[in-house]
């Protein structure tokens, strides 16, 4: 999917450090990026910022099992009683010198990510073995790359072969105050209710390997300050942004609602 926004028109992101910096270094450089953090910390609007905030195209790619080669790079296909080739998102933002960012990497399959090896080292080359083409990657291109750490497991790693093309940053979860600013930012909400979502997360994640397979994410609390702000009783809202998109479990699930009643107030 392409994005195509006006260098002022930036999505909102909060910095935490100097990644902001880490990325514009790694483009200026025509160095790969590899972004890894927890699922709703903030990886995929971080691109899309800096992807506005450079002025370059961005093209998603949401990896999967099934993602192939094909997927990536382009295919022939038949119209108008013809065979046409079509290029796929990666060729596009290499032929346009835009930004391609694998979301979840390592969901795709090892024969599928191959393709990326000589893009993503000094030799910048995609080879297109359908059309014997080699494209030359521009200068304003970049690839970049993120997974959650969390979901790792042998069979769905990230090979070092690969890994070692890449510089890296780490995200993490906000800090209370920048996370309560993120929220007070993206929504509109009061510092009121952010500060309260943000103590709920809080007391959420630590249950996190205990109760919960995943984390309260920055997400989900923007979600609940957006139900909030429109109308919705505030506890509800909790429910079903957040509570009831952790667990199946209806006594799990209980426990977590007695935690969001108390800091309401219920």
């Amino acid at each position: 999917m392409k994005n195509d926004l006006p260098a002022l028109d930036l999505p909102y992101y909060q910095p935490a450090g100097n990644e902001v910096a880490v990325f514009e270094h790694a483009w200026k450089n025509r160095l790969p990026l590899l972004i890894k953090g927890p699922t709703g910390c903030g990886k995929t609007r971080f691109v899309a910022h800096m992807a506005a905030r450079l002025g370059l195209p961005l093209y998603t790619v949401a990896c999967h099992d099934d993602l192939t080669a094909a997927d990536l790079v382009g295919r022939h296909l038949i119209g108008n009683g013809e065979t046409v080739w079509c290029d796929g998102p990666l060729t596009r933002a290499v032929r346009e010198g835009g930004i391609c960012y694998l979301d979840e990497v390592v969901e795709a399959r090892k024969d599928t990510t191959v393709v990326l090896h000589p893009l993503a080292d000094d030799r910048r080359l995609l080879p297109i073995d359908r059309t014997g083409e080699l494209l030359q990657a521009p200068p304003a291109f970049m690839l970049v790359v993120s997974y959650n750490p969390g979901y790792q497991n042998l069979m769905k790693g990230m090979k070092p072969s690969t890994r070692q093309r890449f510089v890296s940053l780490r995200f993490d979860f906000p800090a209370p105050a920048r996370e309560e600013a993120v929220l007070v930012g993206e929504t509109g909400c009061d510092t009121d209710l952010a500060r309260r979502l943000v103590g709920i997360a809080g007391a959420l994640r630590a249950l996190k390997d205990r109760d919960l397979e995943e984390a309260a994410s920055t997400r989900l609390l923007v979600y609940a300050a957006l139900l909030v702000k429109d109308g919705m009783d505030a506890v509800e809202a909790c429910r079903v942004a957040i509570v009831d998109s952790l667990t199946d479990d209806i006594e799990i699930a209980a426990a977590l609602m007695d935690v969001v009643a108390a800091s309401f107030g219920r």
